[in-house]
């Protein structure tokens, strides 16, 4: 299978219809693609915390949704379409990334568990989701992740328990701390014999760099397709599950676990 993480850039003097937009355009180029997949919360920004409230919309039928439904629909492609500040109808909000068929049926939502931020932002203005999500898309199984959620090993292992072979990590990662986030897509796909799909933002978040850097890591932890920097691009590698399963098989470390 083919999959494409599309870089985009955030720039606050752009406006969220206008980048709306301007990544349906994006994943409209990538109908080659199998999967294609969008960043974190890439319509406000993820540290853009003054602007939560007003940007939140509904994960099912919001500007965000409808929009990238009908980029599926016209790429013909699976769209992980990153993240949204979602509003509950009970007012809650939660960051709510959005999994798309390609006839643009909205086929998987998760709303990222673990919170950045400690006492403030995200951590203190958004809710926290409660359950690993796995879903079947372009013929294999994806497990959902979002940003923080990297340095939290238990959750890929459980994602992995449900039968993940792609996890998907949308991200709005900065650019300081630009080496943790390849050291830890790397250790992701090893410890889960996965494929890592890595997606960052280019540009920055309310004045906050981001890394970038978006990657596709291989089982065995090789990056098959990395970008260098934090410029907005699309990064596209080709998937091999056989030789995912191969890796499994060869050196089935998965089985001597014995913590659980």
């Amino acid at each position: 299978m083919r999959a494409s993480l599309i870089q985009i850039g955030v720039d606050p003097d752009e406006s969220v219809t206008s980048r709306r937009e301007r990544a349906a355009a994006l994943v409209r180029e990538q109908s080659a693609a199998d999967l294609v997949v969008l960043p974190e919360l890439w319509p406000v920004g993820a540290f853009a915390f003054d602007l939560f409230e007003e940007a939140a919309e509904s994960a099912a039928e919001g500007p965000t949704a409808v929009t990238m439904a009908q980029a599926a629909r016209d790429a013909g492609v699976w769209l992980h379409a990153g993240s949204v500040v979602e509003r509950t109808a009970g007012g809650e909000l939660f960051n709510t990334a959005l999994v798309f068929a390609p006839d643009g049926t909205l086929a998987a939502t998760y709303r990222k568990i673990h919170r950045f931020g400690f006492d403030r932002g995200e951590a203190t203005l958004m809710s926290a989701g409660s359950a690993p999500v796995t879903v079947a898309a372009a013929g294999a199984r994806l497990g959902l992740a979002t940003c923080y959620d990297l340095r939290f090993p238990e959750l890929f292992r459980a994602l992995t328990d449900g039968g993940a072979q792609l996890l998907v990590v949308a991200a709005g990662w900065p650019e300081k701390r630009a080496e943790h986030w390849n050291l830890l897509a790397r250790a992701r796909a090893v410890e889960n014999q996965a494929y890592v799909l890595a997606c960052g933002t280019a540009g920055s978040h309310a004045g906050v760099p981001q890394a970038g850097r978006s990657a596709i890591i291989a089982p065995w932890g090789e990056t098959l397709a990395e970008a260098p920097d934090a410029t907005e691009q699309v990064v596209t590698a080709e998937l091999d599950l056989g030789e995912l399963a191969r890796v499994r098989e060869e050196f089935p470390v998965l089985k001597d676990r014995v913590l659980r």
